[in-house]
């Protein structure tokens, strides 16, 4: 899946997806629980960062 693509999911820039990609900034709300359950469903390690 490119940034593009998760980002029309998810409903965010392809910016975005960037930045929490390189750790500029952290996926917050609904969008960081959407990602866990997504990670989860595919079996990914994902962590929230607070």
């Amino acid at each position: 899946m490119t940034q593009q693509e998760l980002a029309e999911e998810l409903g965010t820039r392809q910016q975005t997806i960037s930045e929490w990609e390189t750790g500029m900034y952290s996926p917050r709300g609904t969008s960081s629980t959407v990602l866990s359950i997504i990670a989860e469903r595919s079996s990914f390690k994902y962590r929230v960062r607070r």
